[in-house]
């Protein structure tokens, strides 16, 4: 199962949040959604018992089960789910379930729920990812433990699904923007950091929250090609280079082009031919770039190549522009 092709919603850096949950005596619901990996204390105990990096409910006594409830970062389709147990041995749920819903507010009584994955058996101390073959459009999850026990991570993997219809060709917009539709799709390399984190909303909180790659001691440079969330002009492009001071970029530039198929399969190759959007450019250390005059008119595109020259770290990319 690929998910690097899709966006994980539950990611609390997006905004997606636990609205509830029925317990959360050894492990606040919030650790569900933390983007970082597991990780183990050993030894740390607080008032409740040991300090575990998950959701973590009491041991049950009566029937039923536990459950939380998760507001995803945007509406959107669901191609997987991976339910973490990491470091949960002795204490995790045998069996889990998930449903789903679309409201515009949240969830209550009268919330019409759906099923998304059917009660599963789960396994103890690794991930457990799911495929999904739903096509219906989600704004909220409630993540079933049966009976109790803790989950590490909650990962639903998916496509933002905005209704383009709703925004005006006048307006400009950050086309690229994880919550508007955009994909990072490919780079020379990300030794350091994930290509992904150019696109997450504000500024980076660290540099491990950004893109980076290795030290280049050969020819050439760095890039990565990125997909817009709807084909559009871009009138300005933002490089933010947040926390990366000994490391940033020496230089900025951009191709982009209107891909006139869905074809993505070759882009290492054919990103090579693509038209300058922006000549390269000189970058500061920690500091946020805005380049407008200096962009080519190009016309609509679809897909940006943003290169790094030589190599080094960027915080964020924004590419604002206003849709075709």
């Amino acid at each position: 199962m690929d998910d690097s092709k899709f966006l994980n919603l539950a990611d609390a850096r997006l905004g997606a949040v636990v609205l509830s949950a029925t317990d959360e005596f050894f492990g606040a619901k919030e650790r569900l959604l933390n983007p970082s990996e597991p990780e183990w204390r050993a030894g740390v105990y607080d008032d409740h018992g040991k300090w575990m990096d998950g959701w973590e409910t009491r041991r049950r006594r009566i029937q039923g089960f536990d459950h939380c409830i998760v507001q995803l970062a945007a509406p959107c389709t669901l191609d997987s789910l991976d339910i973490d147990t990491r470091y949960f041995t002795g204490n995790y749920p045998p069996h889990a379930s998930v449903e789903a819903c679309h409201t515009l507010g949240k969830p209550d009584a009268n919330t019409q729920w759906s099923e998304l994955l059917a009660y599963t058996a789960l396994l103890g101390n690794q991930r457990n990812p799911f495929a999904l073959s739903s096509t219906g459009i989600y704004t909220h999850l409630k993540l079933n433990i049966h009976p109790d026990g803790g989950v590490a991570r909650l990962r639903a993997y998916g496509s933002v699904h905005r209704d383009w219809s709703r925004t005006s060709a006048s307006e400009s917009i950050d086309l690229v923007a994880a919550l508007n539709g955009g994909r990072a799709l490919i780079c020379s390399d990300e030794h350091y950091g994930a290509m992904g984190n150019l696109l997450l909303p504000g500024r980076g909180a660290s540099m491990a929250d950004g893109w980076e790659t290795r030290r280049r001691r050969g020819p050439g440079f760095d890039w990565v090609v990125l997909r817009l969330g709807h084909p559009g002009r871009i009138e300005q492009i933002e490089i933010d280079t947040a926390h990366f001071k000994g490391n940033f970029p020496h230089q900025v530039s951009a191709h982009a082009a209107l891909l006139q198929t869905q074809d993505e399969s070759d882009l290492a190759s054919e990103c090579l031919n693509w038209p300058a959007l922006l000549e390269p450019q000189l970058l500061k250390a920690d500091q946020v770039h805005q380049f407008r005059t200096q962009l080519r008119d190009i016309g609509v595109v679809s897909h940006v190549r943003v290169n790094m020259h030589p190599d080094g770290g960027m915080s964020r990319v924004r590419l604002v522009g206003r849709i075709s």
